[in-house]
């Protein structure tokens, strides 16, 4: 078999060996509770979360008190939707999202609707972008609160985030941001965005798994969480939990170096994708899904009308590639994504995400695109 090639790097990202070395004196040497106050091993642990926590605020520019520690990203959804629901729903019970979300949000909402809450599902055009009329119509005085991604998991298309938090802000209402895909990839600011709420993950950018953050706004205005979990205080109230210490050690770091490096890395991984698509749209009948111009730049999901994605992975067993998110992979159904961008379900069947990291070389971009146009050819075209 050939040298496996991992072009799947919005599933998850390997850990950064500059993360790993950090976190290690944590799990052993440097073993402390954080929330242990009597004693230097305590202190030790405390500290080290005191600087992570700094870490990640520098990462999205707010203040270290405004992040709190989750498990990933999908705690810190349903931190946010739920939370702001329990403490916001005397005000209004309308939330408004995105049929293209990720189905953490998707499925938080709808939980949320058999509580009683009034969910609007803005739709999305061919390109995966929401209408901003559309979102400005949707908004009512009971409107507690707006959920739109940062950038989609499954096509990496990016919404025009500042100007929906300004809609949001200006209407009264909370606008949280799902920037799972995007942080550690793009300069995100919170306080020039206009954002409320933000999750990421560490394992999508060279950080473990398991650890993640909620950015919840203070000021201008301050939001406020009905916590989901009970017991011990944590986090401020917010998030109850001993504290996974080596973790967020792990995060803070991949946020540092993310800091530093993510622009150099945006560069070389851009000039790869656009390889990869330039040979690959040569081939007969097979396009790209979403924006072209409003995109994550690790991100390429491409139609191969025709042929089922599935026989054309079975051809190319040493590329790892995927049909949709790793959320739902074990779902046979076409992408929600897909077809709430219009596409048929034949098409839908037909489309694989190519998704490119820091890792990726030149080499594995050429190999790849050898195999899959060999791979097209033997399944009939």
């Amino acid at each position: 078999m050939k040298t496996p090639i991992y072009l799947d790097y919005n599933a998850t990202t390997p850990v950064d060996k500059r993360v790993l070395e950090a976190m290690l004196p944590y799990f052993s040497e440097t073993f402390g509770n954080a929330a242990s106050r009597t004693h230097g091993f305590g202190w030790l642990a405390d500290d080290a979360v005191k600087t992570a926590r700094k870490q990640v605020a520098e990462l999205i520019n707010c203040l270290d008190q405004e992040i709190v520690f989750t498990s990933g990203a999908t705690e810190a959804i349903n931190l946010a939707i739920k939370g702001v629901w329990e403490n916001y729903k005397t005000k209004g019970k309308h939330i408004i999202t995105v049929r293209t979300e990720h189905k953490a949000v998707l499925d938080t909402c709808a939980a949320l609707e058999k509580k009683g809450a009034e969910i609007t599902y803005l739709p999305v055009n061919r390109e995966g972008l929401i209408d901003l009329e559309e979102l400005k119509n949707a908004l009512r005085p009971e409107t507690i609160l707006v959920a739109v991604m940062y950038a989609n998991n499954e096509t990496g298309v990016m919404q025009p985030v500042k100007k929906i938090a300004e809609l949001a802000h200006a209407n009264g209402s909370i606008f949280f941001c799902d920037a799972t895909q995007a942080a550690g990839k793009l300069n995100i600011d919170v306080q020039e965005e206009h954002i409320g709420l933000l999750c990421l993950s560490a394992h999508k950018f060279y950080g473990p798994k398991g650890v993640g953050a909620l950015y919840v706004r203070r000021k201008g205005p301050r939001v406020s969480l009905f916590p989901q979990m009970d017991g011990g205080g944590h986090e401020r109230g917010i998030r109850s939990g001993t504290l996974n210490v080596p973790g967020i050690v792990g995060l803070g770091k991949a946020c540092e170096i993310a800091k530093a490096e993510m622009w150099d890395d945006a560069v070389r991984i851009s000039k790869l994708r656009t390889r990869l698509e330039q040979f690959l749209c040569d081939l007969p009948q097979v396009f790209i899904n979403g924006s072209t111009r409003h995109r994550l730049y690790t991100t390429t999901n491409i139609c191969f009308h025709g042929i089922r994605s599935e026989s054309l992975i079975g051809k190319i067993p040493h590329i790892a590639v995927a049909m949709g998110s790793a959320c739902t992979s074990a779902v046979a159904e076409p992408s929600h994504v897909l077809k709430a961008m219009g596409l048929s379900d034949e098409d839908s069947y037909a489309s694989v995400r190519f998704s490119l990291g820091k890792y990726t070389t030149e080499e594995e971009i050429i190999e790849t695109i050898e195999s899959v146009t060999n791979a097209v050819k033997q399944l009939g075209r």
